[in-house]
């Protein structure tokens, strides 16, 4: 099992900015699509964003030019930027490592926007 842990989070006004982190152990993360999910109180878990293993991206509508996704394969690490913070981006951001036959979540990283 792949331990995948967050990293990042925390409390920013409307309009500011954080950055998340995600560090995977093992050498699958190389082939793996990363992604970052997030479950607000109440609510389903919803893609936020991901990423191939070759760099291509996919992005929910509500971040769209707002949040960055990115990873670097040397370091096994995947990030969220996130710009122009709202408090509806209030949530419990996952992490995600998909490859066949594995679907590995970390714990989360708590994101809180206040107005």
């Amino acid at each position: 099992q792949v331990q995948l842990v967050e990293s990042g989070g925390g409390l920013v006004q409307a309009g500011g900015s954080l950055r998340l982190s995600c560090a995977a152990s093992g050498s699958i993360f190389r082939i793996a699509v990363m992604g970052w999910y997030r479950q607000a109180s109440g609510n389903q878990r919803d893609l936020v964003a991901t990423i191939t293993s070759g760099g291509s991206t996919n992005y929910a509508d509500s971040v769209k030019g707002r949040f960055t996704i990115s990873r670097d394969n040397a370091r096994n690490t995947v990030t969220l930027q996130m710009n122009s913070l709202t408090p509806e981006d209030t949530a419990v951001y996952y992490c995600n490592l998909r490859v066949v036959g594995v679907n590995d979540w970390g714990r989360g990283t708590q994101v809180t926007v206040s107005s």
